[in-house]
């Protein structure tokens, strides 16, 4: 794979100059081996799961005897009614499928295999009776002949409730379903509340069925959209900043001036008019108003310093998306990175979501309380689950990882070279193979470690919901504050690693001397870091405001021809959604790409000065905010200071 020694590369790095994209080490390799295992532990589940009949009874179905439906079965031993021939019988069918236990996920009732399911409502049993005459599909207990339904005593608690639900068979999984919703209102009452008239569901879902076009047409237009502000949000910025600018002076002001005019006049009106019993009402409404003039004022005048102190950093998050826009236009794969991701993801959660459902099905057969047949795993193996749970986290994680890393090193390769002719033919392509050659490990690192923090935040999230109502307040206090608490570390240690990726992609260094380089560099350019996170991030959250907005206009014009406007509300909500999912995505690749063209140029201004033989590497719309900040410096008589302190090498020593 052409890596080298990672402790060599560390002794050669204090010995030479910093040079970018050069010099290709593996980093990491422990933890690649580590995750490699994991993976290969996550495929035995898997395996195991599919090996022990599991896959059959998932997609075929099982009875409350251990039958595995649409097959011959083997007799188990004690088991009444096994080892049946269901061969003709390929549906699962369930006595009374509207009682859900929810807690335990599953239907308490007896369920049967079946040849059809009751495709209409059966409301007695002459119609069971019938129907099993007709189709050949008993829906009684296997104990009693479809002649004895309506002459048995037993066929109150044998047979299906009544009245039966039509339904239908779930297709790829042989489970007779209700077709009527309103079989579930009791574990849906929101949505029952909201339509408890059927036909304003009805008129719900046909309005999505003959719109369907309509909205394939603006998710597709909010995906255009997006791409178009991608490219043209580097022209608009400099606007765009200053409209928020001088939007929030005049909003602060207006706002501390209102309340200011507000007391005087509560100050000013007559007290004579007054009654005693709202003389103590007033004089609290007049303090409030007070304190509230009185903070407004400090936040402005707060807000006004702050202004002050970054408005020429500010300029810095112009010309970084200024830059931003021109790297979309060099590398346009770029634009379609969040596609390869979003792929990935899904194909992995499919595969999750099929295993765990595997596992739901797998052990050895096991008589409950009732004498039905349950499938429990027993062992060290029943724990598997917990495993695969904490896959699914790390698995997504370093996907999320990848596509970061591999954003970072086409962004590094842009910056770093200096005659853009001369990029590689598909730079995103070459960051995707340095990282599949040397940075899977420092990938797989940076992942477990958001992994350790989201887990146990998602068991106190499971704790407090499950206690939810019974715990006192001082417990409902800690356990919102530890939440809150590892909320707040991981997005620390998400921004951490994302500039740690991009330290490891212009040095080769492991996943913690990145880690340790990016956070001094940070730290070292706190202001400019904060200047492009609030300014830069509420630009990006009114362009995905812009792109909602827009495609949800659009989407009211194109459904004007509908005069029943109950039926807007469902094709609106699934297109606004969908546009706000769309922008997130492709101006979170825009906002990371900011953030690396950043930590490329606190390097270039330390190790580069523009003179002969340290020329700058950057855009020359950032050698124009460095000319204008060394001239204002000069002029303000404190020459390159403000330079000299930009930042420290990211390798110790030369």
């Amino acid at each position: 794979m052409g890596c080298c020694n990672s402790a060599s590369s560390a002794a050669q790095s204090s010995k030479r100059e910093w040079k970018p994209l050069e010099d290709r080490c593996c980093t990491d390799i422990p933890w690649l081996l580590l995750f490699i295992l994991f993976c290969i532990g996550m495929g035995f589940i898997c395996g195991f799961s599919v090996a022990t009949g599991a896959a059959a009874r998932l997609v075929s179905g099982y009875d409350s005897y251990g039958n595995i439906c649409g097959q011959k079965n083997a007799k188990l031993e004690a088991i009444p009614n096994s080892g049946m021939d269901h061969t003709h019988r390929k549906y699962v069918f369930f006595l009374d499928p509207c009682n859900l236990d929810l807690i335990n996920r599953k239907i308490k009732s007896v369920a049967l295999c079946v040849a059809a399911c009751p495709r209409q409502e059966l409301k007695t049993l002459s119609d069971v009776q019938k129907f099993a005459e007709i189709n050949g599909s008993a829906l009684c207990s296997y104990d009693l002949k479809p002649s004895e339904y309506t002459t048995s005593s037993k066929a109150s608690v044998l047979c299906p409730k009544l009245p039966v639900p039509a339904s239908a068979p779930i297709p790829f999984f042989h489970r007779c379903a209700p077709v009527n919703i309103s079989c579930y209102a009791k574990f849906a009452e929101a949505l029952i509340t909201f339509v408890s008239d059927n036909s304003v569901l009805h008129r719900l879902i046909s309005g999505v069925m003959t719109s369907k076009e309509i909205i394939l047409g603006l998710c597709l237009l909010s995906l255009v959209l997006s791409m178009i502000l991608m490219v043209i949000i580097r022209y608009i910025s400099r606007i765009l900043v200053w409209i928020l600018t001088i939007l929030l002076i005049l909003g602060s002001l207006g706002g501390t001036g209102v309340l200011w005019w507000l007391y005087a006049k509560q100050r000013k009106s007559p007290k004579e008019t007054v009654i005693p019993e709202q003389l103590q009402v007033a004089e609290d409404n007049l303090r409030a108003l007070l304190i509230y003039a009185i903070s407004a004022t400090v936040f402005t005048v707060i807000l006004f310093l702050i202004m002050l102190v970054m408005r020429k950093r500010v300029a810095l998050t112009i010309a970084l998306f200024h830059v931003a826009g021109k790297v979309f236009i060099h590398l346009p794969l770029l634009v379609f990175q969040p596609f390869w991701t979003f792929l990935a993801l899904v194909l992995f959660w499919v595969y999750w979501i099929m295993t765990l459902l595997f596992l739901g099905t797998t052990g050895s057969a096991v008589q409950n309380d009732q004498g039905f047949v349950e499938f429990k795993v027993s062992g060290p193996l029943q724990y598997m689950w917990w495993y695969h749970v904490v896959g699914l986290i790390w698995i997504s994680e370093f996907i999320l990882a990848c596509q970061q890393m591999t954003v970072a090193g086409a962004v590094v390769t842009y910056y770093f070279t200096r005659d853009k002719r001369n990029l590689p033919f598909t730079p995103i392509l070459a960051s995707v193979n340095r990282l599949i050659r040397y940075h899977l490990g420092t990938v797989a690192k940076g992942s477990f470690i958001i992994t350790l923090v989201k887990i146990p935040r998602m068991i106190l999230m499971y704790i407090h919901s499950q206690l939810k109502g019974k715990e006192n307040a001082c417990a409902r206090c800690v356990l919102k504050s530890c939440i809150c608490c590892l909320w707040c570390l991981e997005k620390c240690l998400n921004y951490l690693n994302q500039n740690a990726y991009t330290a490891t992609a212009i040095n080769s260094t492991n996943f913690c001397t990145s880690a340790k380089d990016a956070f001094v560099i940070l730290v070292e350019n706190a202001l400019r870091v904060a200047a492009i996170n609030t300014v830069g991030d509420f630009m990006l959250f009114l362009g995905k405001v812009l792109i909602v907005c827009s495609t949800g206009l659009a989407g009211i014009m194109l459904l004007n021809y509908q005069q029943d406007y109950t039926v807007w509300v469902l094709p609106l909500i699934i297109v606004c959604l969908f546009a706000f999912l769309v922008a997130h995505c492709f101006l979170s690749i825009y906002e990371m790409v900011v953030d690396v063209l950043f930590l490329c140029f606190a390097i270039d201004t330390k190790y580069n000065d523009g003179s002969p033989g340290r020329e700058f590497y950057m855009d020359k719309v950032l050698m124009e905010f460095v000319e204008n900040s060394r001239k204002a410096m000069k002029e303000a008589g404190k020459g390159g200071v403000a330079d000299a302190r930009e930042l420290k090498p990211m390798l110790r020593g030369r």
